[in-house]
């Protein structure tokens, strides 16, 4: 009997992985630029005069502010989700976000109307939270349900490697604006081109999210008329409890690692290590392109051992990588660009966070479960976390290490915490 030299339907598998992964890497990418350029927007819309380390904060708390939009976002968007499918709300959330982010790059600043540009800056930083909380359990849930069991680790790699791309997106492109412009023309102009460029890239997002087909685990759940509850949200909090402390513990463990390797990096590196603003947005490439392969090569191994085993190694890993990059940038640091690859593969255990989160959760509920899960938690230490960090550092310049050394002791816990209760995570494929 003839048999087709290429399987059809695994291409086609995934063809959709990669259209989910490129569209968040651009839906990220809008959503994190702000980041990179936080010392700028922080001299153009505040008012003049603060000190610095007030500016930084401030700012921060900005960017914070689309962290704690995400759960509204995130439950919202996960309702319609687990009702309608999956691949519809992928399509709003990446036209919310473009719209958003294109905003930005129009507003007037301090100078020109006052304290209603922070507000309105603050204003367009929620509606990104809003989007971006839909979109990342969104992602995680469709790749999750288009793979075999056996694939589920590589698939999310592969989610998170897009995410990581679309941070590097946003560090190259502010690297890039620093190196061809003057200061003066940056402050000018030259800070909005980055967020115009996200307009083009939304369009290309929702481009090609028209390319994706349903799930076949939401599409089984329809036909065999398996009711998705009312309100899904409900049913989580009552049926799965457990389920979101979980995903709430890993999610912690994901924010820790990529807002304080990735996002928070340029700050870290220009204020308490004393690096030029281009050496540290330099090296944020590096850790932020090292991560991206860290998180497919460790989600390929989650896929032959068990995740208590992964997430014990992968603490070990992670604190082992984090005393070697920050120790020795304290005794000079002469290669700080090898030192930032070494910091980003060592947070690869991040990989494993959306495969435990994903098998938390039975296909009727589990967009919504992720997503109120992820949200919530990732509003709470997501925001918290650079404005603690830039605060404890007055006080102690050696606060970022330790944060991440706890939280590699935390993933060795998780680690534990899944071994001793195994049930919480029955739900890989149902």
């Amino acid at each position: 009997m003839f048999r087709p030299l290429v399987d059809m339907s695994r291409l086609r598998r995934w063809k959709m992985i990669a259209v989910a992964t490129v569209g968040g890497a651009l839906e990220f990418y809008d959503f994190v630029i702000f980041a990179f350029l936080s010392d700028v927007i922080g001299m153009l819309f505040l008012p003049p005069g603060l000190p610095s380390w007030l500016v930084t904060v401030q700012t921060f708390g900005i960017f914070a502010a689309g962290y704690i939009f995400r759960p509204l976002g995130g439950v919202v968007l996960a309702h319609f989700g687990d009702h309608l499918g999956r691949k519809h709300v992928f399509a709003f959330s990446v036209l919310l976000m473009a719209a958003a982010t294109l905003a930005i790059g129009f507003l007037p600043v301090y100078h020109t109307i006052g304290i209603a540009a922070p507000l309105l800056l603050i204003a367009m930083r929620m509606v990104q939270g809003i989007a971006i909380g839909g979109e990342i359990p969104g992602a995680w849930t469709f790749v999750a349900e288009h793979v075999p069991s056996k694939h589920v680790g590589l698939a999310c790699g592969l989610v998170c490697m897009g995410l990581n791309l679309g941070a590097l997106l946003g560090s190259v492109i502010a690297t890039s604006v620093t190196l061809v412009l003057s200061p003066a023309d940056v402050l000018n102009y030259g800070w909005r081109f980055p967020f115009l460029i996200a307009g083009v890239f939304g369009l290309v997002a929702v481009y090609l999210r028209r390319m994706l087909h349903e799930t076949p685990a939401f599409t089984a759940l329809k036909a065999d008329r398996i009711l998705v509850p009312a309100f899904p949200l409900r049913a989580v909090l009552k049926k799965y409890s457990r389920g979101i402390v979980t995903s709430m513990l890993g999610t912690w463990i994901l924010s820790a690692v990529i807002v304080t390797l990735t996002l928070m990096t340029p700050a870290i590196l220009e204020e308490v290590y004393h690096y030029g603003r281009k050496e540290a947005l330099m090296a944020t490439n590096i850790t932020t392109a090292s991560l991206a392969i860290g998180v497919v090569w460790a989600g390929a191994m989650l896929d032959r051992i068990a995740a208590p085993k992964f997430f014990v190694v992968g603490g070990f890993v992670l604190a082992l990588g984090i005393c070697i990059f920050y120790v020795m940038l304290r005794t000079g640091g002469a290669h700080l660009y090898l030192l930032s690859a070494i910091a980003g593969l060592s947070g690869g255990v991040v990989a494993g966070v959306p495969v435990v989160m994903v098998s938390c959760f039975p296909t009727s509920v589990r967009f919504t479960g992720i997503s109120f899960s992820y949200n919530v938690s990732y509003a709470f230490f997501g925001s918290i976390t650079p404005i603690g960090l830039l605060g404890f550092q007055q006080s102690n310049s050696n606060s970022h290490i330790y944060y991440l050394l706890f939280i590699s002791s935390l993933s060795v816990a998780f680690g534990t915490f899944l071994f001793l209760s195994p049930k919480t995570v029955e739900h890989r494929r149902d």
